[in-house]
C-alpha cells in the first residue's frame, strides 16, 4: 500500500507550476537576471542614438567601448554617474542596440542586484558572444556594502568572466555617501575618504552627465518633436519643465509624450 504522504507528495508535485527554463543566452538582444533565472526581454527597442543630444562624448565613448567587447577585445568597466533624467540608462540601451546592428554579438543583461552575480558569472562563461552586465540606478548606504561589487570589478579571487563587463548608472559619482562623522572620527581621514573612492576607481572608463540648461533642454524637444511630426511651443515646454522642477532629457520626453497624447498621436518608443 502507498504510503499517504508519497500520494500527497506526488499529488503537490502535479499541481506545482513548472520552474521557467532559462532563455537561450544567445537568442535574444536583451534579458533580466532575477532570482538566479535569466529572461529574455519582453521588448527591447531602445531610442536611436541620434535621438541622444547633449552627450556625443559620452555616446562615442560608450558604443566604442561595447565595440571592443563584442569583438573579443579589452573592454572596460563603465561607470556613468550624474544628475537624473540626463540619459545615462538610455544611453547604455541605445548604445548596445546601435553595436547588435552591426551584427556583432553583443547582449544586455539588466540585473536586478548584487546577489546571485556569481551565478550568473557562471552561466554565460565561455559562451561565444559578449554580454553588458547593467546595473541601474546602483547605490549604497555603507562603504563595507560596496566591497563585494569591488572584489568582482578587481581584485578579488574570482573576477567577473572576459566576455562581460559591468555597467553601472548611478546619480552619485563615488556611489557611497561621504559620511562626514565617520572621516572625522577615523585615524587617518584620508583612509576613510580613500575607501570611499575605490569603487569609482574600479570602472576603467567614467562618464559624467550634467543638468541641462534651458537651450540644451528645448533642443532635445525640438528633435523629438520633428521626429515624430509634431508642432511645439517653446514657452510650453518650458512651463513643462518648470512645473516639474528640472531640465533633462526624461522630462524632454515625458513633455514630448503629453504633447503627443494632446494632439491624437502616438509615440514608437
Amino acid at each position: 500500500m502507498t504510503d499517504p504522504l508519497d500520494r500527497i507528495a506526488s499529488a503537490l508535485e502535479r499541481i506545482a507550476p513548472a520552474v521557467p527554463a532559462d532563455a537561450d543566452p544567445l537568442a535574444h538582444p536583451a534579458y533580466i537576471w532575477r532570482d538566479g533565472r535569466l529572461a529574455a526581454a519582453r521588448k527591447f527597442d531602445p531610442l536611436p542614438l541620434d535621438l541622444l543630444l547633449g552627450i556625443d562624448a559620452q555616446k562615442t565613448a560608450l558604443v566604442e567601448d561595447f565595440g571592443r567587447l563584442a569583438d573579443g577585445f579589452a573592454a572596460q568597466d563603465v561607470l556613468l554617474w550624474g544628475a537624473r533624467g540626463t540619459g545615462k540608462s538610455a544611453l547604455v540601451k541605445s548604445a548596445v542596440s546601435s553595436v547588435q546592428a552591426h551584427g556583432r554579438k553583443l547582449a544586455l543583461i539588466e540585473v536586478a542586484g548584487m546577489e546571485g552575480l556569481r551565478a550568473l558569472f557562471d552561466r554565460i562563461d565561455g559562451l561565444p558572444r559578449a554580454f553588458v552586465l547593467f546595473l541601474d540606478d546602483l547605490g549604497f548606504d555603507a562603504g563595507g556594502d560596496a566591497r563585494a561589487l569591488r572584489s568582482l570589478l578587481q581584485g578579488g579571487a574570482e573576477a567577473r568572466p572576459a566576455n562581460a563587463r559591468l555597467v553601472v548608472t548611478a546619480n552619485r559619482r563615488h556611489l557611497v555617501p561621504r559620511d562626514i562623522a565617520e572621516q572625522e572620527s577615523a585615524i587617518n581621514p584620508r583612509d576613510s575618504v580613500d575607501d570611499h573612492l575605490a569603487l569609482a576607481d574600479r570602472f576603467g572608463l567614467s562618464l559624467g552627465f550634467h543638468v541641462m540648461d534651458q537651450a540644451g533642454y528645448l533642443a532635445i524637444v525640438r528633435a523629438y518633436a520633428d521626429r515624430f511630426g509634431l508642432s511645439f511651443d517653446p514657452d510650453d515646454a518650458v512651463g513643462w519643465s518648470t512645473r516639474r522642477g528640472g531640465r533633462s532629457g526624461r522630462v524632454a520626453w515625458h513633455y514630448i509624450t503629453d504633447l503627443a497624447g494632446r494632439s491624437g498621436k502616438r509615440l514608437p518608443f
